[in-house]
C-alpha cells in the first residue's frame, strides 16, 4: 500500500514497456519490508533535463536511468562520477549520478577485452575495464565491423542485438551479453556460449540483477536480496 510516506525511485528511459526493473526491484523492497516503491518513468529528450529535476521537486530518492539518456542526464546532474550514469542518487536537493552497469564484471578475469556497442551501456564498461587494467578493444557498427574478437579472453555485448550472432564465441573466453528477452528465453548470443562450452556466461537478466542490486544498495543502505530479485525475472 502507497502511503505519505513511501518512498519513491523510478526508471528513466524512452520506451520501457519492455523493462523487468520494476518488477524486481519492487520484489527486493516487499522481501526487505521497506515502504518503497519502483516506477517507469518514460521521458522524451528534450525533457531530460525537467525530468531530473522533477526528481528533487516531487521528493524522489533516486532513479535508474537507461537507454538511450545515460550519457544525456550527465549535464544535467549536480554531480556525476562517470560520462555514463544509470544511477541518480537525490541528497540534499542536488541530484548525484553514477554507473552501476558493470557490477556483473566482479568476478570474471580477463586479459584483454572486447566491448561491442557505442551507447552509454558501453561506455560505462570500457571504464570499468579500463580502471581494472584490462585492455579493451572498442566495436561499434559505425566504425569496425563486423568485430574481431579472436584475440579478447572477455567479450561484452552492450549493443541491443538480441536474435542476431555477431561473433562465434570460443570456449576460452567470457561473455557477458547485456540484452534480454522478457520472456526469459536466451538471447542467440547466450544459447552460442553455452553451447560452446564457454569458461564465463553471464546473460542479461543476471547483469540487471546485479547493477540492479548495487542501485537498491544505494538507495536504501540496506543488503538487496539477490535471490528473490533473480526470482523476479523468471517468467
Amino acid at each position: 500500500m502507497i502511503s505519505g510516506r513511501t518512498r519513491l525511485v523510478g526508471l528513466i528511459g524512452n520506451p520501457l514497456a519492455g523493462s523487468l526493473s520494476p518488477r524486481m526491484q519492487n520484489a527486493g523492497f516487499a522481501a526487505r519490508a521497506l515502504d518503497w516503491v519502483y516506477v517507469p518513468l518514460p521521458v522524451e529528450r528534450h525533457r531530460v533535463e525537467a525530468a531530473l529535476r522533477g526528481l528533487v521537486g516531487l521528493g524522489f530518492a533516486g532513479a535508474n536511468v537507461t537507454a538511450p539518456y545515460k550519457t544525456d542526464v550527465v549535464p544535467f546532474c549536480d554531480e556525476a562520477d562517470a560520462d555514463s550514469v544509470n544511477l541518480l542518487l537525490v541528497r540534499n536537493g542536488r541530484v548525484l549520478g553514477s554507473s552501476t552497469d558493470a557490477a556483473a564484471l566482479d568476478g570474471v578475469t580477463a586479459t584483454r577485452a572486447a566491448v561491442l556497442g557505442a551507447g552509454g551501456a558501453a561506455l560505462a564498461w570500457i571504464a570499468a575495464l579500463e580502471r581494472r587494467g584490462i585492455p579493451v578493444v572498442p566495436f561499434c557498427r559505425r566504425a569496425d565491423w563486423p568485430p574481431r574478437v579472436d584475440a579478447c579472453d572477455l567479450v561484452v555485448n552492450a549493443t541491443p542485438v538480441k536474435d542476431e550472432l555477431l561473433f562465434e564465441p570460443a570456449p576460452e573466453q567470457a561473455v557477458i551479453d547485456l540484452p534480454y528477452n522478457a520472456d526469459g528465453s536466451p538471447t542467440a548470443l547466450v544459447e552460442a556460449a553455452r553451447a560452446a562450452r564457454c569458461r564465463t556466461v553471464v546473460d542479461g537478466p543476471e547483469v540487471l540483477v546485479r547493477q540492479g542490486a548495487a542501485s537498491f544498495e544505494a538507495w536504501t543502505g540496506v543488503s538487496a536480496p539477490l535471490d528473490v530479485m533473480r526470482a523476479a525475472l523468471r517468467p
